[in-house]
């Protein structure tokens, strides 16, 4: 199935992370954060640090993943400029010393390094060392084609996912459902359909649960005039998509229900309008929030409007009021305003789009229609 896809340009990445060493200020960084080391090298383990230097690559792990570290930096291509060392801790340090020891300015991923080991560190090597932020990150912001390729096709599993399991909500009334229940039919869907795991814990949140943004499935019993909030997505290949349908049992909504699904639909049909290169993720962020807001529901709309969507399911941009970041081709963020009101109800509507040069594209497709 990988065949049908374009490759990931792993082998361009290590290079292109040392271009940034000037902007950071080092001239060797030790990678601790497992996503990273996966986007630099392909390398998928569950143990494993990354050091770069100007002229070298360093991974260390231990014996579990001795042919897995192997295979996996050969397939990628990354083998031509990453060296491996298996062994135990004092292998891996002894290695990874010797990698870095003559560098000037170390730098570690500030955001992943607790300050004990950070300390352990700059004791044994004797230099004051440089936290760096967001450095591997920076460059994960905008997709390669064989990284929105794979993005794609975990949406199209979603999507098809969802299509098998509805009926279950519109047979509710007559053969009950709970939250749970529906969400392992969900997640059991998306496995069978090809993903290699969820994206995140599945929501679903019916009648009064669904006011709550990041409700977690439980015992509650799915019923007829509910609204129910399902928040979902699949990985492929260590890919992620996410997406937000809201439907009401057994038919539309009413009263002040109605006024939120109507004014939800609108503010994310203007977000993902808004979505473009050039746009500031902030831009996209304000568009949603106005709609809300002219709507008189401004302090219903309690989260951010967006997120970025990769290795991770939460990565930069940030989609917010405070995102710094212009959206650029092949940037991939979420649209998902949400209005919730204790008592009523709650609606959220999410797509997932990549930004392209004359636009976006909406990965996730699922129809918006609200009975199920």
């Amino acid at each position: 199935m990988a065949d049908e896809f374009r490759p990931l340009d792993v082998v361009g990445r290590i290079p292109r992370l040392r271009e940034r060493f000037g902007q950071l200020g080092v001239d060797a960084l030790i990678i601790t954060n497992l996503t990273n080391v996966r986007y630099l090298t392909g390398f998928t383990g569950s143990a494993a640090i990354l050091a770069v230097t100007e002229d070298r690559a360093l991974l260390v792990t231990d014996g579990r993943y001795r042919t897995q570290s192997a295979e996996q930096i050969a397939a990628s291509g990354a083998d031509r400029h990453v060296e491996i060392v298996i062994g135990g801790g004092s292998e891996q340090t002894q290695a990874l010393d010797a990698m870095v020891g003559a560098a000037d300015r170390i730098g570690l991923e500030g955001d992943d390094v607790t300050w004990s080991r950070a300390t352990a560190i700059e004791t044994r090597l004797g230099k004051t060392l440089v936290a760096t932020s967001g450095a591997v990150e920076a460059l994960r912001e905008v997709k390669d084609g064989g990284e929105i390729d794979r993005m794609r096709h975990a949406a199209s599993i979603a999507d098809a996912a969802l299509e098998t399991v509805l009926p279950l909500l519109s047979a509710a009334p007559q053969q009950p459902i709970s939250e749970e229940a529906f969400a392992l039919a969900l997640d059991s869907a998306m496995r069978g359909l090809g993903a290699e795991s969820v994206a995140f814990e599945t929501i679903v949140a019916a009648g009064e649960n669904s006011a709550k943004p990041h409700h977690h499935p439980t015992d509650r019993m799915i019923a007829l005039g509910d609204p129910v909030v399902v928040d979902f997505g699949a990985t492929f290949e260590g890919y992620r998509s996410d997406m937000t349908r809201t439907f009401v049992v057994g038919g539309q909504p009413t009263g002040k229900l109605k006024e939120i699904f109507d004014l939800v639909a609108k503010s994310q049909a203007a977000g993902v309008a808004a979505v473009r290169a050039g746009v500031g993720a902030a831009t996209v962020d304000d568009v949603c929030r106005s709609v809300i807001a002219e709507g008189g529901m401004a302090e219903r709309f309690e989260h951010s409007t967006g997120h970025g969507v990769g290795l991770d399911i939460h990565e930069i941009p940030w989609v917010s009021a405070v995102g710094t970041a212009t959206l650029a081709p092949g940037t991939v963020v979420t649209v998902e305003p949400g209005v919730y009101v204790a008592g009523v109800g709650g609606v959220r509507i999410e797509d997932t789009l990549v930004v392209t040069e004359h636009g976006s594209e909406t990965l996730t497709r699922f129809t918006k229609e609200i009975a199920a």
